[in-house]
């Protein structure tokens, strides 16, 4: 079974290793890590394990780039399908396996993990804006698609990686879910939601420049959103 994690990393120094340590307990495949130009010791971490695939950005491309560098990595490598997760600490590896077989069954070509699912345990409390919101993205997407997604932005993901390689994927930024939430739409691909821990330690975790602002934030993602559906922005 030709199956892949990906792991995009920036500046993880501290929770790389017990992490990678986390998902080696529970999965012996091939492991693909985007280290987006970190400017930490993750570097250094990464350096000292023989056990994962490695992709060194000279400087920060952004999650989106990284992700869609694992994506092409993967695939020319050959595999067929992916699981996509953070290394923050907020993702349990115990899912790996129930995502990943959802995929290769064929239940869905995006198995998403969801955080505010009625299943869904809570281990900390989430910010309130961001709470917000990702439930106002979620429900504009729910709006144009009818898929019931109840996140939008969970990194828990499992792909069949062939049901993207028709996809215009190219967005660097935190913003990435909404295009390739939109393409997936635009595309016909199957979604499904499963339920995964809702884990919050770092309330103060930035999205860099002005993103941290909730509304700048919003209107970003329904940028990038309305683009990818060839939508033109509101007057």
């Amino acid at each position: 079974m030709d199956v892949s994690i990906i792991m995009p990393v920036y500046n993880e120094a501290e929770t790389v290793e017990p992490v990678l340590r986390a998902v080696r307990e529970v999965y012996y495949g091939e492991i693909i890590v985007i280290d987006d130009g970190s400017t930490d010791d993750t570097a250094m971490v990464l350096s000292e394990r023989d056990d994962i695939l490695l992709i060194r950005h000279q400087e920060n491309l952004g999650y989106g780039k990284s992700l869609i560098d694992g994506f092409q990595y993967a695939r020319f490598i050959g595999i067929e399908h992916a699981l996509t997760m953070d290394v923050d600490g907020q993702h349990e590896p115990q899912h790996i396996h129930e995502f990943l077989l959802a995929a290769v069954e064929g239940r869905a070509d995006i198995v998403s993990g969801s955080r505010y699912l009625p299943e869904s345990v809570a281990v900390g409390e989430v910010p309130p804006e961001r709470r917000e919101v990702n439930e106002r993205v979620a429900a504009e997407i729910d709006r144009v698609t009818g898929w019931g997604l109840t996140d939008a932005f969970c990194g828990f993901k499992a792909y069949r990686l062939a049901a993207l390689d028709g996809l215009t994927l190219t967005e660097p930024g935190y913003a990435f879910p909404m295009q390739l939430w939109a393409a997936a739409h635009k595309a016909g691909l199957k979604v499904m939601e499963m339920p995964v821990e809702r884990i919050y330690f770092d309330h103060d975790r930035s999205f860099g420049e002005d993103l941290d602002d909730a509304e700048k934030r919003f209107a970003y993602y329904m940028r990038v959103w309305r683009e990818a559906l060839g939508e033109e922005a509101p007057a």
